[in-house]
């Protein structure tokens, strides 16, 4: 077909246009498992493919956010989070010159092993789990692309890259030190990798403002409290937009841009002072290299204390979270106590994985929604099974 433009042409240009400190596809250091690579799409393209045909991505829907899903369609889910953040991790991925589809598809995946209703069934998993090595929804994310996800008959799991599996574990700045032996714990990921972090601190913080006025759980009196808003809120004021809703989009996204512009400069800035020309430096350089300047994170910071004392702990979202508590904590316990209440497949790992995992792995995997049907199930009398 004249004027295509395969795999090995795409790879070309990412060496041709990219840093020299950008993640190449074409120098991956592959799969567990391997395969034969794609005739058209470069590795990161089939990797972020994968991640969005998984059956976990899908589950995102109907996994919380802030809000659980009944209370409302127009709150964020963990999906439209995840789609969020993707589009801020390409934005500064390509101003940045390094991998898009690495970053794209690291942020995509980044929270496919959240637990149904948000941080607060982490909390409990985290609780029920103690004695059995515990929770934590980046290492079950990978636990989910590496064994849970099952699409192909010669392979457990989505079999992506090494660098994706590596990103995944290790995009937490403080995860760099406790990552399995096989991701280099001690040296820093790729800089796509070190983005994602402050790509997701973006999108939630600022659809988080968008959702919290919406909600009524805080005033633009209150917020204003806070410079970033202030200052946008002012902007958008001096330009005659007078609707509050028009005035919440605008100031929604003059914060995003200005901290998707102070994370690119001072990334950038301090990639350069470093003296960093390839990925291996990147890895040596003693530190991670991508974060915001000294005065944008002062501001974050401010916001995000706003909006952990006015949303996060709003009396609302608690009462979800200690509803959500006992219902996470009524399902272990009944799984644990009789395990074939749960499908058959499940049944056939315990003996392998042990039977606090596997009904972890059950648990952990559920959407609000389902949880909620499941309990009603289980626990109330009325409700046929």
């Amino acid at each position: 077909m004249p004027g295509h433009v395969d795999r090995l042409a795409q790879e070309r240009f990412e060496e041709e246009r990219l840093a020299p400190y950008a993640m190449k596809s074409g120098r991956s250091r592959g799969r567990r498992h391997p395969e034969a690579e794609h005739w058209m799409r470069t590795r990161f393209q089939r990797d972020r493919d994968r991640v969005i045909h998984s059956s976990s991505f899908r589950r995102l829907e109907y996994k919380t956010q802030v809000f659980v899903n009944h209370e409302g369609d127009n709150y964020r889910t963990r999906l439209t989070h995840s789609l969020e953040g993707a589009q801020i991790g390409r934005t500064v991925a390509r101003a940045m010159g390094v991998n898009e589809e690495l970053t794209e598809t690291l942020v995509l995946g980044h929270d496919l092993g959240h637990t149904p209703f948000g941080h607060s069934g982490e909390r409990v998993m985290d609780e029920l789990m103690r004695d059995h090595g515990g929770f934590e929804h980046n290492r079950q994310t990978l636990r989910i692309l590496e064994h849970l996800e099952e699409r192909y008959p010669e392979f457990p799991g989505l079999n992506l890259t090494w660098e994706v599996r590596e990103g995944i574990i290790k995009h937490r700045p403080d995860s760099d030190a406790h990552a399995p032996a096989e991701y280099l714990p001690g040296e820093a990921p790729t800089l796509e990798a070190q983005l994602v972090d402050f790509v997701d601190e973006i999108a939630y913080n600022n659809h988080d403002v968008d959702d919290g006025l919406a909600s009524g759980m805080f005033t633009v009196e209150q917020i204003r409290a806070v410079d970033l808003f202030r200052e946008a809120h002012d902007e958008a004021i001096a330009r005659g937009l007078h609707d509050e809703r028009l005035q919440r989009h605008r100031v929604v996204r003059t914060i995003i841009d200005r901290c998707t512009q102070d994370l690119m400069d001072a990334s950038v800035a301090r990639i350069e002072t470093s003296g960093v020309r390839s990925v291996e430096d990147a890895r040596q350089a003693g530190g991670r290299l991508v974060g915001y300047s000294e005065p944008m994170a002062e501001r974050v910071r401010e916001l995000k204390a706003f909006l952990f004392q006015n949303m996060y702990r709003h009396w609302r979202v608690v009462r979800m979270g200690e509803k959500a508590g006992r219902i996470l904590r009524d399902l272990f316990a009944a799984y644990v106590g009789e395990p074939r209440l749960m499908p058959p497949r499940y049944l056939e790992r315990m003996e392998r994985e042990g039977g606090h995992r596997v009904v972890c792995d059950y648990i952990a995997g559920m959407t609000d929604r389902f949880a909620l049907d499941e309990h009603r199930r289980l626990f109330d009398p009325m409700v046929k099974v």
